[in-house]
């Protein structure tokens, strides 16, 4: 099985609720690698990187977030896997 990428931005209430620490316990769970960060714009951006299976859950997380979040919108893009991306981090 190959390693499917994602590029995700997640918009909403999404800044101030503990979204990037969440996700990334969510994505070590999943044995997801990656980052996560906040925009400028007041979003949540994510590059996301593992198996189509743990993907799919990771998403699916990511259309509610934690508990303080409301979640608007999430755009989700195919990108090509980071092979040097070995862990999942919260890039600040």
């Amino acid at each position: 099985m190959n390693l499917t990428a994602k590029h995700i931005l997640v918009k909403g209430k999404v800044q101030g609720v503990f979204f990037r620490k969440t996700a990334k316990q969510i994505a070590e769970n999943l044995n997801i690698a990656g980052w996560v960060k906040n925009t400028d714009e007041g979003h949540v951006e994510i590059f996301a990187q593992a198996f189509e299976e743990e993907l799919t859950k990771f998403i699916h997380w990511c259309k509610q977030g934690p508990p303080k979040a409301d979640v608007k919108n999430i755009e989700v893009e195919d990108v090509e896997p980071d092979e040097s991306v070995k862990h999942f981090s919260i890039k600040y």
